[in-house]
């Protein structure tokens, strides 16, 4: 069987990702956490670890840091040193950010007061005391607001599939775009929109029009142009996770390539999976085994290169699903 020539090859994601996940001891209390998801990606990734709270200066082990609103805002404070760590904190934010080099994703340790995405623990004080509510830690905050069109999840919610499912998508297009943005040929440009044409079709068929005219470029706008407008599309399309009645409309559609080479026991059963998916009592991954049988069977090589089917490594499959985090 043939594999898609889009598929993940020469260029890796390259993700930046919190180093007390699998890479050092650096957590406040000194332990190292170990994450299979991480720890399979290695193979397939450029990783660029980083600990936030060792970078200004705080030691391994340490006391722990605590996010504290006051007056004047959001604090990171230490509540047994009582020292406040706030600027030093935003400083290396804003150095790290505005120096890092090209990057596709970021993977953070979930609750951090540093790097935490989403559910960070927010004080009103330093005493012993529930939390008055939850958002961002500082370096978390700081890299969804300057690269808010980036894949950027937490450890926590990667154990979720279909999150998992969505950040592995965007993470792995990105980068091939990526790929061949360096050189800007229109010819890697118009092939990147023909092979990517299922997966962005699933997820936003609007914005997948829109890249078509950008692509074809009837104005005869630089490459450059070309290459940034599609890009800021690129990112709009994978930006939510599609709904299962746009993977269905795509899987119908790719059924239609067979349509004339099939028989009606084989459309039934194949019609019978889709009505399955769609109930959610099998994954996606069983109806497109049988698409990529009949694109083998039937030398469909436009079929098997679509990225839809394999849009990263197969190793990197996983079904378990801890259940939680599924909303957005």
């Amino acid at each position: 069987m043939s594999r898609p020539s889009a598929a993940p090859g020469p260029v890796k994601p390259r993700v930046v990702v919190s180093k007390c996940l699998g890479f050092d001891r650096c957590r406040w209390n000194g332990l190292v956490i170990a994450d299979d998801f991480v720890e399979n990606l290695k193979p397939h990734a450029e990783f660029v670890p980083v600990c936030p709270e060792v970078a200004i200066a705080l030691g391994v082990p340490r006391d722990p840091l605590r996010v504290v609103r006051d007056k004047g805002g959001l604090r990171l404070m230490q509540p047994a040193t009582k020292k406040d760590h706030t600027r030093a904190m935003i400083g290396f934010c804003r150095r790290y950010l505005e120096t890092l080099d090209e990057v596709d994703g970021f993977i953070l340790k979930s609750r951090s007061p540093s790097c935490g995405t989403k559910d960070v623990r927010i004080y009103a004080g330093l005493e012993k005391q529930a939390a008055v509510e939850k958002g961002s830690g500082f370096f978390g905050g700081a890299v969804l607001r300057r690269f808010p069109a980036l894949p950027v999840e937490d450890e926590g919610r990667l154990r979720n599939f279909a999150i998992r499912e969505h950040f592995l998508r965007r993470l792995f297009t990105i980068a091939r775009f990526r790929g061949i943005r360096r050189q800007k040929r229109m010819r890697d440009i118009v092939q990147f929109q023909a092979e990517n044409k299922f997966l962005l079709m699933a997820y936003n068929e609007k914005e997948f029009r829109v890249m078509g005219r950008i692509v074809a470029n009837q104005k005869k706008k630089p490459a450059a142009e070309v290459y940034q407008d599609y890009e800021e599309h690129l990112h709009c399309a994978l930006a939510r996770t599609p709904r299962h009645t746009t993977y269905i409309n795509v899987l119908m559609h790719a059924m239609g390539h067979f349509a004339d080479k099939i028989n009606k026991e084989e459309k039934k059963f194949f019609l019978g999976l889709l009505e399955k998916y769609r109930k959610g009592k099998i994954p996606l991954s069983s109806d497109l085994q049988v698409l990529l049988a009949w694109g083998a069977r039937f030398s469909a090589d436009y079929l098997m290169n679509q990225t839809f089917f394999r849009p990263y490594p197969e190793d990197l499959l996983d079904i378990s699903d801890s259940g939680k985090g599924r909303n957005r």
